[in-house]
């Protein structure tokens, strides 16, 4: 099982996320490439927020792929181009996540690899067997 937490000798988390996660000896790990707001037949949503949704719905449907939940996410790394509302991706992310809290970081950038891309989210998760 996942080890999260935060010590008291550090400010509290601003959101729902651990400022560390260990992961114990033996477990899978698996790294999830950047996902990004594209739907399977491959059209983009011009809406921030539904992008942001499918990113977080991709990186769970390529942990499903191996078996994993939510409940695995170690750490999740969240791209934005700059202007986009960190709140709003925070409210979805916990809307697809649930109470998962793991290692986090946001970061604002300038772009993405398609301009009409405004999030990526890429992670990582581990699994006991």
């Amino acid at each position: 099982m996942l080890k999260r937490f935060n010590p008291a000798d550090v400010a509290p988390p601003f959101s729902n996320y651990s400022h560390g996660v260990v992961v114990p000896q033996g477990m899978r790990v698996l790294h999830v490439s950047g996902q990004v707001g594209i739907r399977p037949d491959g059209a983009i949503p011009d809406d921030a927020d539904a992008q942001a949704r499918l990113c977080f719905e991709n990186v769970l449907k390529v942990m499903a792929a191996e078996g994993m939940t939510a409940a695995d996410l170690v750490s999740v790394t969240t791209y934005a181009v700059a202007g986009r509302d960190i709140a709003s991706v925070r409210r979805i992310r916990e809307e697809v996540l649930g109470a998962m809290a793991p290692a986090s970081t946001f970061v604002y950038v300038s772009g993405l690899a398609d301009p009409r891309l405004v999030i990526e989210v890429q992670a990582v998760a581990a699994r006991a067997g």
